[in-house]
């Protein structure tokens, strides 16, 4: 039979079959009632000439469509379902953990990336964040040391709250320790299986925090390593912009003007020591949004697990056009009186 394949998923609503089946008892008592209280008042002739009532026939199908419109309602809330005409699906399902680990160092003012590194890198980072829906994000900055800034959370709002409140300030030390930030980024993942991945932002070069035995002991713990190199390798001069006159000034310290350079080299053996990828950004626009597309996605993909699931050819619709076909053919029946017979 067509339903011996059918399972219902929630088979628990059989037990209204009881409420129809009373219902349906009080709908007959009711009908027969009506029919003895007009004939204790009119005699059969008379009924037949000034009675206007269904047959007997009409009234027997009326209440048995109305009957089949109520178990095939309650057949919907069953919700039946055929498994052997269902869908397979293969899900991937990647619980990853990423550290987005940010260079608040002075030389992130430079304008060389409107308005300026810093500013760009946070408004990338907030809809980076929205392309990683569903996974933990955690904040580490850096710059003389490093400083974790949020946890690992799942929580967006909180961890763009955290990334809001960055400036060159919250590192509370100048210079550039990129192993210590990595180092510190890595004591922020938990143990365990799942995707791991530190996403490294920075424009300058390390001040001996040996980045690439950080970058040994990322590998150790299965983490990879996506570093964001801003700025130029050759060096650049770093210019900023008073925000009350506009007018532009070098950076200076000690007298001498700061020169930002990126040491590209590096960056690149961490990334590929880990597994990850090193990406120049340089001087251009940054676009965080294209590099989790084009780099973080394949790497997450790469960790994720695979399931496969059939989902159950649903049947439910057929009872809900069952209930409505038996409900209009009860009132077409209804409306349909005619002499008593």
């Amino acid at each position: 039979m067509i339903f011996d394949d059918w399972t219902w998923k929630h088979g628990g609503w059989i037990h209204l079959v009881w409420a129809v089946l009373g219902l349906m008892a009080v709908l007959i008592v009711l009908e027969l009632r009506g029919r003895d209280a007009l004939a204790r008042f009119l005699s059969p002739r008379m009924q037949r000439r000034l009675a206007v009532r269904p047959s007997i026939g009409r009234s027997i199908a009326r209440l048995a469509l109305i009957a089949t419109a109520l178990l095939a309602g309650v057949a919907a809330l069953m919700r039946p379902q055929a498994p052997a005409e269902g869908e397979t699906v293969v899900s991937l399902k990647a619980a990853a953990d990423i550290m987005i680990v940010l260079d608040v160092s002075r030389s992130m003012l430079a304008e060389d990336v409107p308005p300026n590194r810093l500013t760009r890198a946070k408004a990338e980072i907030a809809g980076m964040s929205r392309q990683l829906a569903g996974h933990r994000l955690g904040l580490v900055v850096f710059a003389g040391r490093a400083s974790p800034r949020c946890a690992l959370t799942p929580d967006q709002a909180y961890f763009n709250l955290a990334l809001r409140g960055v400036d060159t300030r919250s590192a509370g030390r100048g210079g550039t320790r990129i192993g210590e930030a990595v180092r510190t980024a890595l004591a922020g993942f938990p143990s365990g299986p799942g995707a791991k991945v530190i996403v490294l932002i920075t424009d300058g070069e390390d001040m001996d925090s040996n980045p690439l035995q950080a970058a040994e002991q990322a590998k150790a713990a299965g983490v990879k390593i996506v570093a964001v190199g801003l700025g130029s390798e050759q060096g650049s001069p770093i210019m900023l912009t008073d925000p009350q006159t506009g007018g532009k000034t070098q950076l200076m310290f000690d007298k001498q003007p700061v020169i930002s350079r990126l040491d590209g080299d590096t960056l690149r053996q961490m990334a590929l020591t880990t597994g990850g990828v090193y990406v120049p950004a340089g001087t251009s626009a940054l676009d965080l949004e294209s590099i989790v597309k084009q780099n973080i996605g394949p790497i997450l993909r790469a960790a994720a697990d695979s399931s496969t699931r059939v989902i159950p050819a649903e049947r439910y619709p057929w009872m809900v056009m069952l209930a409505l076909l038996a409900l209009l053919g009860a009132a077409a029946v209804g409306s349909r009186a005619g002499r008593l017979s």
